[in-house]
């Protein structure tokens, strides 16, 4: 059933392009699939029309109405709905438009003339090249159909060089292609940008050398002065521990943010919130957290939901392919390159990622209905430093065992008490592995996660801070199980040790020791063009006036260019430009 009924707002509609005038022109998912669509045109929706014939004017008529409440295409909200396929309309709509339909079934690699990189961000932003019959046509996956009809209507010989695909078909010809470069991506990214902030291999080696200096300095002072040596060693460890009490303490006393009402946002304001969980071996716990999706106070046709697992794991496959909720759901399967961890699976979605904001969940995880539109109340009220929001985690399985119960003290004492206190204060957040919301812009311009960091929540926390960015917290709670039993309860223990003291390596023993170590001070910061993009009143100072230690976007997660770099053929130089049509 399509709800109208809870989309129409008493109030004149507004486009969402009224406040973006720039956006690249190929990478539409930065803004969503609405970008163009004006919810003031009460006319028709010509983007339909190829399908009215096979659906009752009823549901037409919802489909339409929603649309023009919510700011998108009909076409989104039939597909959403399930009221038909993404591969029906498309098929229906090529030739409505004169356009070919591509399954890019006998299509081989050579027929693309972009190397893997290019070839990956071009078919994450729906468009391929490929050469067919000695020119060079665009195989599209429609996005924004009007801004596609309005480009043939202006451009008639660009036209003839469209073919029409779905994103599913599109997204398998890059992963059959592209994978391995896709896991490289993924697996290797950070390390490559800035090999000091990474803790890949083989960091082993200097880890040995300042282990060793560090035993026999202690050796030496414990031989030739044995109790002053011992004296100081207590000093210290009771500074440390004088220090952390401070730093507790500071966070309980600190301000703590109250669950006051937000101004609600109206659906036609919403961007486009991608949805990430990294599954492995989670087929039981699919349709609880699928569900749970379902509850959102968010329209889900501005929900980009990305499941991401391994390609061993067929009983978590099978549970994805098996949901018949009314969720549209993407599955990539991560690379089996580089380490097997979550931060490698999350990257590896990176560059499917289409929302102006992403959040990551566990399996387990049951975040409250609002949790999407106070994160975004969040960003919207705070300055552009603001890169992360954090919700509170609570654990609901409490009286499984004893163990349970002090798992959720301790998570009542660090996510209601300590972050909270943190955050006010401004310092750096040691982010929980779950109910992450990021600004995607920042979140590709930082590096993504690091693969080699089995703890890559607080790591990216650390990092975030590193260039100049802050995390908060917001008023709203994930529930999540704990473990019950003590060996898996002992596995989990161990890697989080695992990962601080990588992250402590890493920000300890290189960052503090110079604050441009690791990356290059001439480097340029992260772009500006998309910062204000998604935003409900001027906020924070203007970027010009920010001054922050950051680092231009890493070339693994960038956003494809609105120029596509092909080899230098004479083919690819006849291509034509795509800027400024969104497809």
């Amino acid at each position: 059933m399509l709800d109208v009924q809870g989309a129409e707002r008493n109030r004149p509609a507004k486009s969402l392009r009224e406040r973006a005038d720039e956006f690249p022109s190929i990478a539409p998912w930065a803004h969503g699939d609405d970008a163009g669509f004006d919810a003031r045109d009460a006319s028709a929706f010509p983007e339909i029309d190829c399908v009215r014939d096979l659906l009752p004017p009823d549901l037409i008529a919802a489909a339409e109405a929603r649309a023009r409440a919510i700011g998108v295409g009909a076409d989104r909200v039939l597909i959403a709905s399930g009221a038909l396929t993404e591969e029906i309309f498309v098929r229906s709509l090529a030739p409505d438009l004169g356009l070919r339909f591509e399954t890019l079934e006998n299509v081989g690699r050579a027929r693309c003339p972009l190397n893997d990189e290019r070839l990956i961000e071009s078919v994450a932003a729906g468009i391929l090249p490929l050469t067919m019959d000695d020119e060079i046509a665009l195989v599209v996956a429609p996005r924004d159909v009007r801004h596609l009809m309005a480009a043939m209507q202006s451009n008639p010989a660009l036209a003839q060089r469209f073919r029409l695909t779905t994103a599913e078909r599109l997204n398998k010809f890059a992963f059959n292609y592209g994978n391995a470069t896709l896991g490289e991506r993924a697996a290797r990214a950070l390390h490559v940008r800035w090999p000091k902030l990474s803790a890949a291999p083989p960091r082993w080696r200097a880890n040995l050398r300042f282990g060793g200096v560090t035993a026999l300095v202690a050796l030496l002072a414990l031989t030739l002065a044995p109790v002053a040596t011992r004296l100081l060693f207590e000093l210290a460890l009771a500074g440390v521990f004088l220090a952390w009490m401070a730093l507790r303490l500071a966070g309980v006393f600190a301000a703590l943010p109250r669950r006051d009402a937000f101004p609600p946002l109206h659906d036609d304001e919403l961007p486009i919130y991608t949805i990430i969980s990294a599954l492995y071996r989670e087929a039981p716990s699919i349709r609880a957290l699928l569900e749970s999706f379902e509850r959102f106070d968010y329209p889900r046709e501005k929900l980009n939901i990305l499941l991401v697992t391994e390609e061993d794991d067929a009983e978590t496959l099978a549970a994805i392919a098996a949901y018949r909720g009314s969720l549209t759901i993407e599955t990539i399967v991560a690379p089996p390159i580089g380490p097997r961890t979550k931060p490698k699976a999350l990257n590896a979605t990176l560059p499917f990622v289409r929302g102006t904001f992403t959040v990551v969940f566990d399996a387990e995880d049951r975040p409250e209905p609002d949790q999407l539109r106070r994160a975004l109340h969040a960003f919207r009220d705070a300055g552009e430093d603001l890169a992360c929001v954090q919700a509170h985690l609570s654990i609901d399985n409490t009286a499984d065992s004893w163990l349970t119960g002090i798992f959720t003290a301790e998570y009542a004492g660090q996510f209601d008490v300590f972050l909270p206190g943190i955050a006010a204060l401004r310092l750096p957040l040691p982010l929980g592995g779950s109910s992450n919301h990021f600004r995607t812009e920042t979140l590709r311009a930082v590096g993504g996660w690091d693969s080699y960091n089995v703890t890559e929540d607080a790591d990216l926390g650390m990092r975030l801070a590193r260039f100049g960015y802050r995390a908060g917290m917001i008023d709203s709670t994930t529930f999540e199980e704990a473990p019950a039993r003590f060996w898996p309860w002992l596995r989990q223990r161990t890697r989080w040790f695992k990962g601080w003291m990588q992250t402590v390596n890493l920000r300890g023993f290189c960052s503090l020791s110079s604050p441009l170590l690791a990356f290059n001070a001439a480097e340029q910061r992260p772009s500006q063009r998309h910062r204000n993009n998604w935003r409900m009143r001027p906020c924070g100072k203007p970027p010009h006036e920010r001054q922050r230690p950051s680092a231009q976007p890493s070339a693994s997660f960038s956003a494809p260019s609105p120029k596509m770099n092909a080899p230098t053929t004479s083919k690819t130089q006849d291509m034509p430009q795509t800027k400024r049509i969104m497809l």
